[in-house]
């Protein structure tokens, strides 16, 4: 299991089970950053002990081997499974080379221990500070709430309201100094994914150059350095969409915090002050109390918010009355009284503010509790799965299908707000609805594919359904691919009727789209980027939640994919067929099929600008993915499509944030009766690798950036090439690569 998610919500409740996950985090950051100094000590002194190099080695590969990653989330990705096993590999690769002594290094400096110690000293490092200020904060809060609650209430009125205003601004600043922090160090454990393993991939590619011994060995390795370097160039990206979706919650957070507190219907939690007679003296002692509201049972453990420490015993009672305590009988401000039916005497308790007395109030006398309906209710009137909805949905995609699917950037490119609101508008009214023409050239492509999904958006839940959301990214994230499909394929058949076969509808109309990616640019992966936020957007917003975006464009994915097998044939009965796959060990696959493409290397496209407004208005459904380098679209077509790409305009609406990416095999691979053109290559017999490649065919080679091919000739596959590395001919993907 690894590390949990913080929530930022905690921040406002700051429970000692918050605190709890916050210091494993701080553990595992402390754990990185001793090994990383660990690191740097066995590097160096690789660098300067030529003679104890053996020695050196061995430390140094016996430190890799001990090292786990603890990802975020309770389930990893094909990617960060590589790379969490990669300093495995590393180290195993350094022990071969132990007795293989040549001549230091020159670069090992600049390729490994600067980056290492620019990540401790600026991530790291600015974690540490970070905490500090948290540490510092959370100590200043506690003692200047101590000291406000022990005002008199029969201080002066101007007094005390100063006194508030004092004690909210503290509270205010301890809150966002909390959600800092806690931004802060999960992006350092994401982060250290690639940061930290790319500097030693550097380094080890820096031994293979150097030790002519390890030239046979630094060919075996080549495949997982391929592998390994797809999967760190693949989880930068989505860090970078992550981060940024995180990051727009915590502003969020931060501008409305009340609007983002935990408020559970079942539960109420917080902190209070309950009033104790010791030594013959009262006193007042602070507990983190959890009140269920079904049961009326209250529990109170002692806690210690500025030293973290927690009584292991916790005292618990069953609720019998609950009444406000009168200002005038008692000093202190914000108190009530609690009976209980099992603890004999009164009971009397203090809250944090008149706002927290109200909300424990409300909860223990069984009121309905003030809190704001699920966002998604707004437009629960507009939108619905009835016969209007299909019309409108068929009627949608029959437009699309004849007047446009081969536009560029199709579903992509977003239309005009007002221009997609009026169609709908127009489309959902019985009394307009036949009038909407739709092969007029009124109605632009992208304001009808912006209208199927902002329909899909209206309605009460999403189309794959808040009950089964949690169940899809389950199966998304089981390691076998055939399980993955067999448990989509048996969830998809629990679906209401309805959903079910409006989603059957849109799969097959994506499935046709996707058909013509070489046209219009939208491969299955992408139509996965756009959809899995609106098909399988989650009840909350919350990091957790975020984490999973992923996952849910890979469910889209295999629903496009496999779409006539799903909706088509019923699942294995008792869910068989997937238990089956469960236990099958983890494999990629070498069979002559077609691979899809969802199994090719990422690559991604700069997305031309667009403004803020128009971009906040997208990102709750779409994961935005910006790349610091323009790369070519990887295409069984020629190069061209990348600077017809480019050149897409925009309009005036804004765009689904993308990731261009995965295109799939050439078509000959998949049908042999289909032929493309291709296009001419230049006479020269050498050609330079522009971007990594594996091989999923034995006919394939695998190459890593700026590997240099011999002998490369046009080949009878239409968009490859054939060439020689290493003494191996095989085939190239005719757009990675440039002839010299």
């Amino acid at each position: 299991m690894g590390l949990p998610a913080l929530e930022f919500s905690d921040c406002y409740v700051d429970s000692p089970q918050f605190r709890e996950r916050l210091k494993s985090h701080e553990l595992e950051l402390e754990k990185t950053n001793k090994f990383i100094k660990e690191l740097i000590k066995d590097g160096k002194a690789l660098i300067q002990a030529l003679k104890n190099l053996s020695t050196a080695k061995r430390k140094f590969a016996e430190s890799l081997n001990e090292f786990k990653f603890q990802c975020i989330g309770d389930a990893e990705t094909d990617d960060e499974i590589c790379i969490a096993k990669s300093l495995q590999e590393f180290a195993g690769v350094l022990q071969n080379l132990e007795d293989e002594r040549t001549r230091m290094i020159e670069n090992a400096n600049d390729v490994l221990i600067s980056p290492l110690e620019r990540f401790r000293k600026e991530q790291i490092g600015a974690a540490k500070e970070a905490k500090k200020k948290y540490d510092k904060e959370t100590e200043k809060y506690c003692t200047v709430l101590e000291k406000h609650l022990s005002l008199s209430a029969k201080k002066k009125e101007a007094h005390l309201h100063e006194a508030d205003n004092q004690v909210d601004i503290v509270r205010q600043h301890f809150y966002e100094v909390s959600l800092e922090y806690v931004f802060k160090v999960q992006e350092v454990q994401e982060r250290k994914m690639f940061e930290f393993v790319e500097p030693l991939l550097a380094f080890l590619q820096g031994l293979f150059t150097y030790y002519h011994h390890g030239y046979e060995l630094a060919k075996d390795f080549n495949h997982f350095k391929t592998d390994l370097t797809i999967s760190i160039q693949n989880t930068r990206n989505r860090f970078e969409s992550t981060r940024s979706e995180v990051e727009c919650l915590m502003k969020k957070m931060k501008e409305n915090p009340d609007e983002h507190k935990s408020i559970s219907a079942n539960t109420m939690e917080g902190y209070l002050f309950v009033q104790e007679k010791r030594s013959f003296v009262y006193t007042w002692v602070k507990y983190y109390c959890i009140y269920h509201r079904e049961p009326k049972r209250m529990t109170m453990m002692l806690f210690d918010q500025k030293s973290g420490a927690k009584n292991v015993d916790e005292e618990s009672f069953t609720l019998k009355s609950c009444t406000r305590r009168k200002t005038d009988s008692i000093e202190k401000r914000f108190c009530f009284d609690i009976e209980a039916v099992d603890r004999p005497g009164v009971i009397t308790m203090q809250a944090l503010s008149e706002e927290d007395r109200r909300l424990w109030m409300e909860a223990m006398d069984g009121r309905e509790p003030v809190y704001t309906l699920n966002r998604d209710s707004q437009n629960e009137a507009m939108a619905q799965l009835d016969v209007i909805g299909f019309n409108i949905v068929k009627k949608f995609i029959y437009a699309i299908e004849t007047r446009g699917i081969d536009e560029q950037g199709l579903y992509r490119i977003v239309g005009v707000s007002s221009r997609v609101q009026k169609l709908l508008s127009l489309a959902m009214d019985p009394k307009t609805c036949a009038d909407v023409e739709l092969d007029s050239t009124e109605w632009e492509i992208k304001t009808i594919t912006s209208a199927i999904k902002h329909y899909l958006r209206m309605l009460p839940a999403p189309l794959m359904t808040y009950q089964y959301q949690r169940s899809f990214i389950k199966a998304a994230k089981l390691d076998n691919p055939e399980a993955r499909v067999a448990e989509i394929h048996s969830i998809v058949h629990r679906l209401p009727e309805k959903n079910r076969q409006m989603l059957e509808l849109l799969m097959k109309h994506l499935a046709k789209v996707a058909s013509h990616h070489q046209q219009n640019l939208m491969t299955v992966a992408n139509l996965g980027v756009v959809f899995g936020p609106t098909l399988l957007r989650p009840q909350e917003e919350t990091v957790a939640a975020i984490m999973d975006i992923k996952f849910q464009n890979i469910v889209v994915e295999i629903l496009i994919e496999n779409h006539e097998r799903i909706f088509k044939d019923m699942p294995v009965s008792g869910g068989g067929q997937a238990n089956s796959q469960l236990n099958l060990p983890r494999r990629r696959s070498t069979d002559s099929k077609a691979p899809s493409c969802s199994e090719r290397p990422l690559t991604l496209f700069h997305t031309p600008s667009f403004s803020e407004k128009d971009k906040a208005a997208e990102k709750r459904n779409s994961v935005v993915v910006n790349s610091n380098a323009d790369l070519p679209s990887v295409n069984c077509n020629s190069t061209l499509n990348w600077t017809r790409f480019n050149n897409l305009p925009t309009g005036d609406g804004d765009q689904d944030g993308l990731q261009l990416s995965k295109q799939s095999r050439p078509n000959s691979l998949q049908n042999p009766k289909v032929r493309s053109s291709m296009s001419t290559s230049p006479p020269l017999r050498k050609a330079r690798a522009l971007y990594a490649c594996k091989a999923e065919h034995d006919s394939e080679l695998s190459f890593i950036a700026g590997t240099i091919f011999e002998n490369v000739h046009p080949s009878r596959e239409p968009g490859w090439l054939e060439g020689t590395l290493d003494g191996k001919t095989g085939l190239i993907p005719e757009n990675y690569v440039e002839f010299m």
